[in-house]
């Protein structure tokens, strides 16, 4: 009885010791969302250039 007393208390021993591993953890990665700025750069460009030929042209 004594023998499987110790051989009880070794395993659970050697159970909880081995519980992890040494793989590396997995890490979902961060998806991360930027949100649309507007274009106004984009209108300013084009009409600025209207501009400037319409005070050439005149």
């Amino acid at each position: 009885m004594k023998k499987f007393v110790l051989a009880a208390a070794l395993t659970a021993a050697a159970s909880t010791a081995f519980a992890g591993s040494m793989a590396d953890p997995v890490v979902e990665p961060e998806i991360v969302e930027t949100e649309a700025s507007s274009s106004s750069a984009a209108v300013w460009v084009p009409l600025l250039l209207l501009v400037i030929v319409a005070a050439a042209a005149s």
